[in-house]
């Protein structure tokens, strides 16, 4: 006989961000489209059932906690909201009881984006490590400070507790998950269902310099922030940059730094340790790593440790299973 399904709980309340529910709901029914088979029973619950409003306005339909048995869940999610809504929930008695109680008997457990606020509160989050969105971290600290949060990773897993960052990334942390339960091989084929330009690991920074630039940035310097991606490999000091820009070099480097709040050295500098962060991942040569990131092996080294407080190697080990 088939196992059961693995029952998905993803705790939804008055208020709740969408895209925390419906991005896991739909990595794990797609791993069902994918498997061909229904290994995932997702379940959208909110502390009296019945439809619920989101955020944006969107209601969804849910089941009440009192008729989910916590003993039966397997992987339950409380997605995040702004301040109003979490404190209501965080108040709430029927999730203040049913709450620690399935997290107790699931699988695992966690949270996307604010959500961490909730476990926290309940004492789910102490003596663990942990992420919520960058936004809230020193928020999460300073009220939890027997948590200890994460500010960089897209998501984290201590034990059986899975945090993520913020909305999107509750997306990256369901296809970790599916890849933990069934293998890589369906965890990249939902993903290219879902057509995300990349799955992101959880060590992965949520502070991208590159997004950061890019909304930062004119027009102009967006556009080349866009052509230093594809080159990093190739020669990116000021002359170059300036040159590709259309400035001299002076003006050049006091308008970068303007838009960007960094030098254009400090700033390719950080793209290339982001991109070789990615590449660690993948189990390239050391030496492939640098020279896709235009960078030698000792230069890699050098960076990266300053950087991150570890070499790539033990960069790589620690992170290796994650």
């Amino acid at each position: 006989m088939a196992a059961a399904p693995h029952i998905i709980a993803l705790l939804a309340y008055e208020g709740f961000q969408l895209l925390d529910v419906t991005g896991p709901a739909s990595v794990f029914s797609s791993a069902n489209q994918a498997l061909q088979r229904r290994r995932y029973d997702v379940r959208v619950v909110s502390p009296r059932g019945g439809l619920v409003a989101s955020s944006s306005g969107v209601a969804v339909a849910t089941c009440a906690l009192a008729r989910m048995p916590p003993g039966r869940v397997h992987t339950l999610l409380i997605a995040g909201a702004a301040e109003p809504p979490l404190r209501r929930v965080i108040a709430d008695r029927a999730v203040r009881r049913w709450v620690p109680r399935c997290a107790a008997r699931a699988a695992r457990f966690g949270s996307v984006c604010s959500g961490a606020f909730v476990l926290a509160a309940l004492g789910l989050l102490d003596g663990k490590r942990v992420a919520t969105h960058w936004e809230a971290c020193d928020l999460l600290a300073g009220m939890y400070p027997a948590a200890a949060v994460d500010r960089d990773a897209l998501y984290v897993t201590d034990g059986k507790l899975w945090t993520s960052a913020g909305v999107t990334t509750g997306i990256d942390m369901s296809l970790a998950m599916v890849e933990h339960d069934v293998g890589a091989p369906v965890a990249s084929l939902v993903a290219r269902w879902l057509v995300l330009y990349a799955r992101r690991p959880g060590y992965q920074s949520q502070f991208s310099p590159l997004l950061h630039a890019q909304v930062q940035a004119d027009s102009p310097f967006a556009e080349l922030i866009d052509w230093m991606q594809t080159r990093l490999c190739d020669r990116l000091d000021v002359p170059t940059l300036a040159a590709r820009s259309g400035l001299s070099e002076r003006s050049f480097y006091r308008k970068f730094l303007a838009a960007t709040g960094m030098s254009p050295a400090a700033f390719v500098d950080a793209i290339r340790l982001e991109a070789a962060r990615t590449l660690l991942g993948r189990d390239l040569p050391l030496k492939t790593v640098s020279a896709r990131v235009g960078l030698t092996p000792r230069r890699l080294n050098q960076a990266f440790e300053r950087r991150y407080g570890l070499s790539p190697q033990l960069f790589r080990g620690v992170h290796r299973n994650i």
